[in-house]
């Protein structure tokens, strides 16, 4: 393993920001680093987000992960159920354990955190990573659709 994961705080946003940036990109965002870097930012400085990053003997960051806790009405745990909202590895190193590093480590907060589980999305079309998900234990929901209901963007206040 030529890379350590680790936790990524408030001081780490200019590492991060670029991926977070790229992530969007891959999702057909315009690229924007000023909202990548303003946006990660005020995640970690609220504390809003659990944020690993992946990086390589240099330093260089190669990947990212980004949970965010939440709670299930239904099982009505006091732990919560971390979504897993953002994983994203530059492409040269995918491939390469990368991922699986993150989404491992990504485990280990919900367990210690004494969740009731994680839970994701992604593109129907990103088949590489629903492979990884599917290796590492995840399952694909067959119970419940999702539906979402989504808002005009709105230039933010000046």
């Amino acid at each position: 393993m030529d890379f350590v994961v680790r936790r990524a705080g408030v001081e780490d946003v200019d590492i991060v920001a670029p991926l977070f940036d790229a992530y969007r990109v891959f999702y057909k965002q315009r690229s924007d680093p000023g909202l990548a870097a303003a946006f990660v930012g005020d995640r970690l400085r609220r504390g809003e987000s659990a944020l690993f990053v992946a990086e390589d003997p240099d330093g260089e960051a190669v990947g990212f992960v980004q949970l965010y806790p939440a709670f299930s009405s239904t099982d009505a745990a006091p732990g919560p159920l971390w979504l897993l909202n953002d994983l994203y590895v530059v492409e040269e190193r995918r491939r390469n354990g990368v991922g699986r590093a993150l989404l491992e480590r990504a485990e280990r907060l919900a367990r210690e955190s004494g969740a009731v589980g994680l839970t994701l999305s992604t593109a129907v079309d990103n088949l590489r990573a629903q492979r990884l998900y599917e290796a590492m234990g995840y399952r694909r929901e067959t119970v419940f659709f999702t539906y979402n209901l989504t808002f005009a963007k709105t230039e933010p206040a000046p």
